[in-house]
């Protein structure tokens, strides 16, 4: 299990984390990500979502 300091240090969030912070559910965030509302990258098998994008996108939203 990992720390709140060990988070704070990534660079990526798993996709429910980044949907959380969006108020969605675990099952609308893959869904988000499938549809390419969420910025990802994979690595792998893993889907992450960078937090720069992610904040970028949510900054953007609110200068439309």
């Amino acid at each position: 299990m990992t720390t709140k300091d060990e988070d704070a240090g990534c660079l990526v969030y798993k996709v429910p984390e980044a949907g959380k912070l969006l108020g969605l559910t675990k099952n609308a965030s893959y869904v988000a990500a499938k549809r390419g509302d969420l910025p990802t990258i994979r690595i792998g098998k893993l889907i992450r979502v960078p937090k720069a994008a992610l904040h970028a996108m949510i900054d953007g939203a609110g200068a439309k």
